[in-house]
């Protein structure tokens, strides 16, 4: 728990202590030993949005999405893969902080009625990390992990036993709140403690629904469920936001623009990676023409016509990559703001208010995304069986999945979408280039959904390929997490519009990537009984291929 900011949050509380109670002379009036839920749920969630700064990071580096920009050394392990303990250790020791908060409020609300919703709420976000956590590592403690001193060396539990157990917990979560909504007398709102649903308990419900739906497909052949229905309120229609007012100011900007743009003080955040050539390859007509979510999402995209009069490509623009493992002579330089900050305003204390993936400083984190939400309803809706809720068909969810992708990009930091975009003249709008998008790659199955023929492979490599497309610099670790489980979307050769492996790499494997991260050195050094012997960073997790 951010013991920092609670004292901070409980001093008013702790002045309107009783005289009696602040004169005993064994009792620290400076030191908080309780907090109330309402005060940790917003602090809580708003860790959980640098959480996915740092996993998207981890991820986006590994799945293609970014390589090493001119000017910079040290890359050494990022392009061989020989990870070290020492490596992306943020995953897990920031899961594991932040889930201390939200057992916190789950064991001070346990059998509160009126807290309820706080606990369910902090369920539902208890599984999602756990599920970072299972879907980086596979065995991770789960069972006997945050039971504080009550066990500070907790055995691993296998992640085909956690995806089960967690599936349960969301199902436990989401009739807790169907319980107090039936209510004659509801529990207490969680309207001001929710930057990330403002106590709508529907959305909470949706996604609950939604990380369960990505259990079950991600977990689907390898475990079993308890229980396969979904309530009936579905899944995720909106990106789901946090935004407890982030704003450009010193510790409250948004944590990607601050990783990746500028501080606050307009000095320039990270400039050590740029786009890969690969990437580009799905914008620039090399793989698929995609000008709109191009031009939305990169600085100086090279942007694509077609057709034009004589019905040939143009491609005019000046878009900026490199193949990771390049050497940094040769690799272009980033610059300032980065290249996904596809605004024209540069400046780091005036540069914001764009559509694309870097917005602004007071844009929200997304925690979930509609377009994540509706790809997996559309793989679900060709592998799974459930109950409770009628999918759509599998194509109409993979169209709804690219729409919302689309959308999303379009969305200003305020959350208003955007009536205009950066490709026509006059501009047109994200639903306009959508089918723009789709009319431009017409019987290309990655698109055109219809032209798959009803080939289940086709469709599966069409529906994670729009995913990849759509979590571009958003969520990369969960575009990491799909390639490793399909093996979409696919790569061959080592030129670098076919494939995002570093031509550094040191792996033997088939693709010559590794399968995961390794366990923080902290673990050895204070876990090394339980933790999992003979792990390399080809040990797969259990859902990979």
């Amino acid at each position: 728990m951010k013991k920092t900011s609670i004292y901070m949050f409980t001093v008013v509380a702790l002045l309107g202590s009783a005289c009696s109670s602040y004169l005993d002379v064994n009792t620290n009036p400076n030191l908080a030993t309780s907090v109330t839920p309402n005060l940790v749920l917003p602090q809580a969630l708003v860790t959980t949005a640098s959480l996915m700064s740092s996993y998207n990071t981890y991820g986006s580096q590994v799945v293609g999405y970014s390589c090493n920009a001119g000017g910079y050394g040290s890359f050494n392990q990022l392009f061989t893969y020989l990870y070290t303990s020492s490596d992306y250790n943020g995953p897990w020791n920031n899961a594991y902080d932040n889930l201390e908060d939200y057992q916190y409020i789950i064991n001070s609300t346990k059998g509160q009625f009126n807290n309820s919703y706080y606990n369910a709420a902090a369920t539902i976000m208890r599984v999602h990390n756990f599920q970072l956590l299972v879907d980086t590592y596979s065995d991770v403690p789960y069972s006997q992990a945050l039971l504080g001193s009550g066990n500070l060396a907790p055995a691993y539990d296998k992640g085909t036993d956690i995806y089960p157990a967690l599936a349960t917990e969301l199902d436990d979560a989401i009739k807790t709140i169907n319980d107090g909504l039936s209510a004659q007398a509801q529990p207490d709102p969680i309207n001001s403690s929710d930057p990330l649903f403002a106590g709508n308990m529907t959305s909470w419900i949706q996604l609950a629904n939604t990380i369960k739906l990505r259990l079950m497909v991600r977990g689907n052949g390898k475990v079993t469920f308890a229980n396969n229905n979904f309530d009936p309120a579905g899944f995720l229609t909106d990106d789901a936001m946090i935004n407890p007012g982030f704003t450009r100011d010193n510790s409250r900007q948004n944590p990607f623009w601050n990783t990746w743009a500028w501080g606050y003080t307009g000095a320039a955040a990270n400039k050590a990676w740029i786009p890969t050539t690969w990437i580009m390859s799905f914008y620039n007509g090399t793989t698929l023409i995609d000008s709109a979510r191009g031009l939305a999402s990169y600085y100086k995209f090279r942007r694509v016509q077609f057709p034009n009069s004589t019905g040939r490509k143009v491609v005019y623009g000046d878009s900026i990559n490199n193949q990771l493992g390049t050497i940094n002579n040769i690799a272009p330089a980033c610059p300032s703001g980065s290249f996904w900050y596809s605004g024209t305003d540069r400046g780091g204390t005036t540069g914001g208010n764009s559509m694309g993936i870097l917005k602004g400083p007071n844009a929200g984190v997304p925690l979930l995304t509609a377009a994540e939400s509706y790809f997996l309803q559309a793989e679900a809706a060709m592998s799974l069986t459930i109950s409770g809720y009628t999918l759509a068909s599998a194509g109409t969810s993979f169209n709804n999945g690219i729409l919302a992708s689309f959308k999303y990009l379009y969305k200003l930091p305020s959350g208003v979408v955007s009536s205009l975009s950066h490709v026509g003249s006059p501009p047109t709008d994200y639903a306009t280039d959508f089918a723009s998008y789709v009319a431009n790659n017409s019987g290309n199955y990655l698109v055109d959904f219809a032209a798959a023929g009803g080939d289940a492979t086709k469709q599966l490599e069409a529906i994670i390929t729009q995913k990849y497309i759509a979590l571009n610099y958003i969520h990369g670790h969960e575009a990491w997490n799909e390639y490793r489980r399909t093996l979409y979307p696919r790569i061959s050769g080592t030129l670098a519009t076919t494939t995002f492996v570093s031509i550094g790499s040191a792996l033997s494997t088939p693709d010559r990537l590794p399968k995961r991260i390794l366990y923080p050195a902290t673990e050895s050094a204070y876990n090394g009984a339980n933790i999992p012997q003979g792990t390399t960073v080809t040990t797969p997790i259990f859902w990979s291929k």
